[in-house]
């Protein structure tokens, strides 16, 4: 067996996530340590890619800070991730939706994906 995946089945953090993919909304509940404080805090945006596999899995979250867009990668094997809403799912053709950068106002919206 790889040395690799024996360390990687040695730390591995098992925890439960709602099924989500690119260009759903979600509310990441991540812990912050300041000092010897720690709050969670939570990230609210749109997932435009996810990449890797098990434990190297991460998922890439947009949002709007004012005018400026804030991209943060979560590494999905993370203890720091509390918890992950999916606020809405959204309807797209792609897997990574970085031509959601390029645009802005109405035209970034993404339609809802109805069940």
């Amino acid at each position: 067996m790889d040395l690799m995946n024996v360390v990687e089945k040695e730390f591995a953090v098992q925890k439960e996530f709602p099924r989500f993919r690119a260009g759903d909304t979600v509310t990441v509940h991540y812990k912050i340590k300041e000092g010897n404080k720690e709050r969670i805090q939570q990230f609210r945006g749109v997932v435009i890619q996810r990449r890797g596999s098990k434990h190297t899995e991460t998922f890439t979250v947009r949002k709007m800070s004012g005018n400026i867009g804030v991209e943060r990668i979560f590494p999905v094997a993370s203890p720091f991730i509390d918890k992950i809403d999916i606020n809405k799912h959204g309807k797209v053709r792609r897997a990574r939706i970085f031509y959601l950068r390029k645009l802005t106002g109405k035209k970034a919206r993404i339609k809802e994906r109805i069940f």
